[in-house]
């Protein structure tokens, strides 16, 4: 796989000045004014989202995030996190980084920050040691009991509207205004837009054709197919590549905020307008097998006639495919153009 390093923001030399090399202090010196961020946001800001309202009365110097994602906004805007979540998946050298978030402690010259392991919920604990003063969860599965654990700690930013359905831009948004960067948040949104813009470009075929994200099925019960809604942030980036949401996954997700469902063999005549197929394989390639050979399964046009690509188990690349901050422009080629060879297929 070849990495796609995610170009640089301009960001103002003043924000960089203060920051340790273990990201004890995020923006600013200790002791300076924090009244006034240097994109122009005047602190205290109010911040709504699902679980509540959040006040943040002065622009953190300690930034803590929890669940997936969060810490890759301060990072790409030269703000090194005091603690993170440990990646759980796609974490092929189980050193707890992924390689896009390696690449950028690399870059800003940081070691490591503290690592949250979330194996069995938020270590409450472990997050209070790092002492912050906000904590960044804009895209996250936290509960309101969560919530209110960690607001004893720091202010928390939670998701918008639903659990794990915070599109990339709005994480990006969100956490960079909870850190005083807003202006800067909106230079890293562009920057991603124009890789995006980029790389798409290569691969007209994609344009206009449908595509569906299975989630992870088990190949020895292929009884149900489940699949990313229409909410969920898999689904939603096809429509960045120039893709577009089948009437059939449209329709499933009225009604409904769960980011997925599942259909039984039976019904999967309900994916006869799906153009292309992606979602997480495995490294042998043993589902897809299993999904040509399956006497249902088979008879998705798609499946068909081949217009699938199963991301490669549990590797970077599979996690990349939920977009987010840094991934997108590391792994794009990579996956538009697995995506565009589906898509050749398609007649």
């Amino acid at each position: 796989m070849r990495p796609h390093r995610l170009r640089a923001v301009a960001v103002a030399a003043a924000l960089l000045v203060g920051l340790t090399a273990c990201g004890g202090e995020s923006g600013s010196k200790k002791g300076e004014s924090t009244g006034k961020a240097a994109s122009g946001a005047s602190f205290p800001i109010t911040i709504e989202h699902a679980l509540g309202r959040t006040t943040i009365p002065a622009k953190p110097e300690r930034v803590a995030t929890v669940n997936w994602a969060n810490h890759e906004v301060p990072l790409a805007l030269g703000v090194v996190p005091v603690g993170m979540a440990a990646a759980n998946f796609g974490d092929d050298d189980d050193d707890g980084i992924l390689p896009w978030v390696k690449e950028k402690l690399t870059e800003l010259h940081a070691d490591t920050p503290v690592l949250f392991d979330e194996t069995d919920g938020i270590d409450f604990e472990a997050v209070a040691d790092t002492k912050p003063d906000v904590i960044l969860a804009s895209y996250s599965g936290l509960t309101k009991q969560d919530y209110e654990t960690l607001s004893g700690i720091a202010p928390v930013v939670a998701y918008p509207e639903a659990a794990w359905a915070t599109p990339w831009r709005e994480i990006i948004q969100m956490n960079s205004k909870a850190i005083g960067l807003a202006d800067e948040g909106e230079k890293l949104i562009g920057e991603v837009e124009g890789d995006i813009a980029e790389t798409v470009a290569k691969y007209p075929q994609l344009k206009g054709k449908s595509a569906m994200f299975m989630t992870h099925v088990d190949p020895n019960d292929v009884s149900e197919v489940g699949f990313y809604t229409a909410h969920d942030t898999r689904t939603l980036f096809f429509e960045d590549l120039g893709l577009k949401i089948p009437d059939s996954i449209a329709e499933a997700s009225k009604g409904t905020k769960q980011f997925a469902l599942t259909k039984s063999a039976e019904q999967i005549d309900a994916f006869d307008d799906v153009d292309i197929i992606t979602g997480y394989g495995d490294d042998r390639g043993e589902l897809l097998t299993t999904l040509k050979k399956d006497p249902l399964l088979s008879k998705i046009p798609a499946v068909e006639r081949g217009s699938v690509y199963l991301l490669p188990g549990s590797a970077p690349l599979a996690t990349a495919a939920n977009p987010t901050p840094l991934s997108i422009s590391w792994v794009l080629e990579d996956y538009v153009a697995a995506l565009a060879k589906a898509a050749d297929k398609v007649t």
